[in-house]
């Protein structure tokens, strides 16, 4: 890698190199059903399938919001809406609304 990719531009930032900026951190993903997941990112692929460990798997349910921990997982890319480099989920918004 030359260094000028080393230290790009934000506005010239793609997609898959915030990704890889993000690797060993935590991400909050927004997912297409009524689930959202927080954990640390392992890895990813060209496809954004995620590995996540130390997660929280959080889903709202007719009686209220459902919250499972997770050692490891294997996200599929095809499921995600929208990711949160730093977000550590949804916890914030229940606690400000109660």
């Amino acid at each position: 890698m030359s260094s000028a990719a080393a230290k790009p531009n934000p506005s010239t930032l793609l997609p898959l190199e915030l990704i890889d900026k993000c690797i060993g951190s935590r991400i909050h993903a927004i997912l297409r059903t009524n689930k959202e997941v927080v954990g640390t990112l392992l890895g990813f692929d060209d496809y954004v399938n995620m590995v996540l460990e130390d997660v929280k798997e959080y889903e709202t349910t007719s009686e209220g919001r459902r919250v499972t921990k997770l050692e490891r997982i294997l996200l599929n890319g095809s499921n995600i809406v929208m990711l949160v480099p730093g977000g550590e989920g949804p916890e914030g918004t229940v606690a400000a609304t109660s």
